[in-house]
């Protein structure tokens, strides 16, 4: 502001002070005459910007260990990351090296916590300097789920948009919102357990939302979530702290930087000012405090690779009962995905709805992690690890992809921008409530996204795909949900490997529409707890009429005609990269 002003300033007539008279004085103010000012000149004066030429100011640090080094216990850590996709790991590890005498009580706000052995948060958990976390989602780290299990620290679960949206309205100075996500879940009435005793009773709940009706639905305020230090890895930064990310780095780090007291950021290079062209900066230098150079490579958490495409290279091995199922599931999905839709697909069985959209039809996947334009899985000599999906597995762009923020990403998803969104379940009711996340004493992985994917169903159509029955025989369409929910009357279709039931989501009620070759009506009876009706006009599911999967020129989703490996350890070209499990942390129909 000061630069702005100081041509006028010049330019202004001041008019002198009058004399000051005392209250006992009977003397008169004398009258003074006021020049008019010179007329304003609006005129360009590049010798009033900011700086006249580059300058040896520049926000770089030695190293990570000193840039952390009056970082204090008990702080706020906001750790930008979406898996091990853009963790800040050398600022990560020199905050381990501080120790736990000397860096204690830590809370870590992260989408999820890393990988034990591999990296993330988890070097931290693991170390003894977290007591509290606030996720998305606990991922693949045992040791973490373990940790919480047995009440060794807290764990505050936050549907991933909140998530999101909490941090980016901390950054603006907006202390709080009103969302859909998380209506008629245990996240509006505070039940899920933050901390746990070792028994595994309950000893910390979460905090109850208030609520407040608009249009006739129920929506949930959420509070603010800032930060004391916020740790970003970026691609690139200037001496002055502009930063540009690259692909699905972006996740979290414009958002986590904007909403710190101190930011500090590892960059893979560092270049001076000047030199990032100014339409090219992600997050502007204002909200960058520290500057280091990144020295801890890039990692992977799951690495899938598909082989170049070739004659013949189909795979000859035999398809399980369990992968048939799947793909019948897959196949018959692929037709709720219409010319030129966005589409949202779970993990598991959802996914494999991309490989088998007719050919020259275009449908541009959204993945929640900040991707729009989703292609396959990559070839050896693809392999990116800046490029992931929201399952943390490698994958490709299509041409006219786009990157963005998190933020963005639900964004787009709840404003109901996306057309379908297929996910997996644990149960499904007559009504079209979902439950997909959790099994209380057995399976608490976190919501993720899943809350703010099923929270606009009147402008994004919800299907489920899942297997009929549960592996324990048990059923999985039921009357109610007795498992936690994702959401409530969210549900509009519903497709097994038995049948596809439509469901009426304001009256209540299921309609079977479609039944697998030579299944009956009596069989699905048979393995359904839900009363449904049968369609008039019932017929047979249809598998055949389906092509190979074709997302957008030159290929999409060729991944039905490709076999998949997934590394367990990299290999050339990738040998940088260190690569985990290739296991899902929750059911495979989720």
């Amino acid at each position: 502001m000061a630069s702005v002003l100081r041509p006028f300033i010049g330019r202004m007539v001041v008019p002198p002070r009058p004399a000051l008279v005392s209250c006992a004085s009977t003397s008169i103010i004398p009258v003074t005459k006021i020049q008019p000012p010179r007329s304003r000149d609006f005129g360009t004066t590049a010798a009033f910007l900011s700086q006249k030429k580059p300058s040896k100011f520049t926000k770089v640090w030695e190293n990570a260990d000193h840039a952390v080094a009056d970082v204090k216990s008990g702080s706020t850590i906001l750790s930008a990351g979406f898996g091990l996709c853009g963790v800040a790991e050398t600022i990560i590890q020199a905050l381990h090296r501080r120790g736990k005498d000397s860096l204690h009580s830590l809370s870590a706000v992260s989408n999820n916590a890393g990988i034990e052995g591999l990296g993330g948060l988890s070097v931290l958990i693991g170390g003894g300097q977290v007591k509290k976390l606030t996720l998305s989602y606990l991922g693949n780290n045992k040791r973490l789920e373990r940790g919480y299990l047995n009440g060794d620290f807290a764990v505050e679960l936050c549907p991933q948009g909140s998530l999101a949206e909490r941090i980016r309205a901390a950054g603006a100075g907006i202390p709080a919102f009103f969302t859909r996500t998380g209506a008629d879940t245990l996240v509006q009435d505070g039940n899920i357990p933050v901390r746990l005793s070792p028994e595994g009773k309950t000893v910390e709940r979460g905090v109850r939302r208030e609520t407040r009706e608009f249009d006739g639905k129920t929506f949930l305020m959420e509070t603010s979530l800032p930060g004391d230090v916020a740790i970003i890895r970026a691609w690139k930064a200037d001496k002055a702290g502009n930063c540009v990310f690259r692909y699905t780095t972006k996740a979290y780090g414009v958002l986590m930087a904007k909403a710190a007291k101190l930011t500090i950021v590892e960059a893979e290079n560092i270049v001076e000012i000047g030199e990032i062209d100014p339409d090219a900066v992600d997050l502007p230098g204002i909200f960058v405090d520290r500057i280091v150079q990144a020295t801890a490579e890039k990692r992977i958490e799951i690495l899938k690779v598909r082989e170049p495409e070739s004659a013949g290279n189909e795979s000859k091995t035999k398809k399980s009962e369990n992968q048939i199922r799947r793909e019948r599931i897959g196949k018959r999905a692929s037709q709720e995905l219409q010319e030129g839709f966005y589409v949202n697909l779970g993990v598991g069985i959802p996914t494999l709805a991309a490989n088998y959209i007719p050919e020259g039809r275009t449908v541009w996947l959204q993945s929640e992690n900040g991707m729009l334009g989703m292609g396959p899985y990559p070839t050896e000599d693809q392999i990116d690890a800046d490029v992931v999906n929201a399952g943390k597995e490698t994958v490709t762009m299509v041409p006219g992809a786009s990157c963005f923020d998190s933020a963005e990403s639900f964004g787009m998803i709840r404003g109901g921008h996306v057309d379908v969104s297929i996910l997996g379940a644990l149960q499904v009711s007559a009504t079209g409530d979902l439950a997909n996340y959790m099994i209380p004493g057995k399976v608490f992985k976190g919501m993720g996204g899943a809350m703010d994917l099923v929270a606009n169903p009147d402008n994004t159509k919800i299907v489920v795909t899942t297997e009929h029955i549960a592996k324990d025989g048990s059923a999985k369409i039921v009357q109610d949900c007795t498992l936690p929910l994702t959401g409530a009357r969210v549900v509009s279709t519903i497709i097994t490997d038995l049948c596809v039931f439509q469901v009426d989501r304001k009256q209540g009620g299921l309609t079977l529409t479609e039944l697998a070759p030579g299944v009956t009506v009596d069989e699905i009876k048979s393995k359904t707890e839900a009363t449904f009706t049968v369609s008039d006009s019932l017929k047979e599911m249809d598998f055949e009429s389906l092509g190979c999967a074709k997302l957008l020129p030159p290929s999409a989703a060729e991944m039905a005609s490709t076999v998949f490996r997934i590394h367990s350890l990299p290999s050339s070209p990738a040998s940088h990269l260190a690569a985990a499990s290739s296991s899902t942390s929750m059911p495979s129909d989720s």
